[in-house]
């Protein structure tokens, strides 16, 4: 059964507050189509507010600031923040459902990575306070030099719509672990649970400033974020388009971006496989959270040999995907996020069929849904390399086939894009496997499988997918600074200069 939204305000300097402008964004269920609550609207104003009661939080105390705080007592609060969403899990769950659209065993599911995302950090974090002063070896016995790795400062945490509070927590946990200031901006289209975050950090007594949560539209507040002279870095996933906006913002002050990006991932099936498993892998590559997933192996490459069987059964196996309310029990396909989102979809589908490609399965509204922002899980032939529907982010459950016959034909059409997030390898051959991983143009390359996704392995893009890396240490790493502290131990004098005789 749903659950009331909880009405809140931003979450700034530890306390809710109104919007300076006092504008409201409303949130319509993508199940329904109906308005169930509304969230606040930061401005320009309140990023104001809010980059100033960061920056407090990194200046108080007379020097027992939370940049200062050994990384073991940022570990407790990162553990205690794990605990708060455990004990919510399946309010918090139902929360996200209701307002992206995500079938609720997998929201159940991210919300258990939630929590282990922000434990994984505390261990890192308590694990820097060992790394500190690590020894740099010199050529020279008169100097030593160390190495001190510091919090960045302030940075703007900017995330997008499909992994509300997961994204949330891939970035909040080390930018916190590091010692940093943050400022998070979810998307308009689903902020709820991210304002349940700053719930969660006020009953951990959270200190004042550290976490600051705007909700509100991109224009206004993620683009006064993204500009701000004094947030020192930005990290930001969603649309490369944006990506491109946010990182010329920040060269303008040359300040350090990361950007996940979007991607169009490949996923190559060879003959050699076990089909029904393979057909499961690509489904759930493509399908998984209503198709809405930036590294989705959206883009089928099968070999020719298997190519009819392969389509057959990928047909019969998606008629018996349930497309439901998805709160249902058994739903896997649920309402794409938001009516915008909705007709781009379907824009790209009649795009694809008007260019020439074949909608072989789905493509169109379920005839027992009525209302809702749902489609088909789709399945598209006859595709050329040229077509928008093969080259462009689609961010919906459409899935484009082209086969092959040779593993050079196949690389080339994997590595034919403008993105590099992720691409995954089906095949018995496991030194084919081996050599694609090696040439595939990815960041990520899944092998017998596709987009699983663990706290401790680096994740990330190339070309228009982006740069910088989440995850494992490298997503501490995005927070940190290094500094470089070198004394001259020598009792003999340096000598550079000599002073002149008395």
């Amino acid at each position: 059964m749903a659950i009331p939204i909880p009405s809140r305000q931003l979450f700034i300097d530890g306390n809710w507050k109104e919007p300076i402008l006092k504008k409201r964004i409303p949130i319509v269920n993508p199940t329904t189509e109906e308005i169930i609550g509304d969230i606040p609207a930061a401005t320009a104003e309140d990023v104001e507010v809010a980059v100033e009661a960061a920056r407090r939080a990194l200046a108080r105390n007379k020097g027992k600031d939370w940049a200062l705080a050994s990384g073991a007592v940022r570990a407790k609060y990162l553990r205690a923040i794990a605990a708060k969403i455990k004990e919510r899990k399946s309010e918090l769950a139902k929360l996200e459902t209701i307002d992206c659209g995500k079938p609720l065993n997998e929201a159940e599911g991210d919300m258990e990575d939630v929590a282990g995302c922000f434990e994984y950090y505390a261990d890192l974090a308590e694990g820097l306070d060992a790394k500190q002063n690590a020894p740099v070896s010199l050529p020279m016995k008169a100097f030593k030099s160390y190495v001190i790795k510091e919090p960045i400062g302030v940075v703007g945490l900017i995330i997008p719509w499909n992994y509300p509070l997961l994204m949330a927590a891939w970035k909040v946990a080390p930018a916190l672990a590091a010692g940093c200031a943050a400022i998070l901006k979810p998307s308009e289209l689903a902020s709820v649970t991210c304002l349940e975050l700053a719930e969660v950090c006020r009953e951990v007594d959270l200190p004042a400033g550290v976490l600051n949560i705007l909700t509100g539209l991109g224009p206004e507040a993620g683009a006064s974020l993204a500009s701000h002279p004094h947030v020192d870095k930005i990290a930001f996933t969603g649309s490369t388009m944006t990506g491109v906006k946010i990182m010329t913002a920040a060269a303008k002050m040359v300040k350090p971006v990361s950007l996940e990006l979007g991607g169009k991932s490949p996923i190559v099936v060879f003959e050699d496989v076990d089909i029904d498993k393979a057909v499961e892998w690509t489904l759930y590559g493509c399908f998984y959270t209503n198709g809405q997933i930036c590294s989705a192996t959206s883009r089928l490459i099968v070999h020719e040999s298997i190519a009819a069987e392969f389509l057959d059964r990928l047909v019969k196996w998606s008629e018996n995907i349930k497309i439901s309310d998805p709160l249902e029990e058994g739903c896997k396909l649920g309402p794409i996020v938001s009516r915008g989102q909705y007709e781009k979809v379907l824009k790209f589908i009649s795009t694809a069929k008007s260019e020439g490609a074949t909608i072989l399965y789905g493509g169109a509204r379920p005839e027992h849904l009525k209302k809702g922002f749902f489609v088909e899980p789709t399945i598209i032939t006859d595709v050329k390399t040229s077509m928008q529907i093969w080259r462009e982010e689609v961010f919906g459950p459409v899935l484009s086939v082209k086969t092959f016959t040779t593993e050079d034909e196949a690389i080339e059409l994997a590595n034919d894009t403008h993105y590099g997030l992720g691409a995954a390898v089906i095949s018995k051959d496991l030194e084919r496997c081996d050599r694609l991983s090696k040439v595939l143009q990815a960041g990520t390359v899944w092998i017998n499988c596709s987009q699983p996704c663990f706290f401790q392995a680096a994740f990330g893009g190339i070309k228009w997918s982006g740069f910088g890396r989440e995850l494992g240490e490298w997503g501490l790493e995005n927070y940190l600074s290094v500094k470089q502290v070198t004394h001259y131990v020598s009792d003999e004098p340096w000598a550079w200069y000599q002073p002149p005789k008395q």
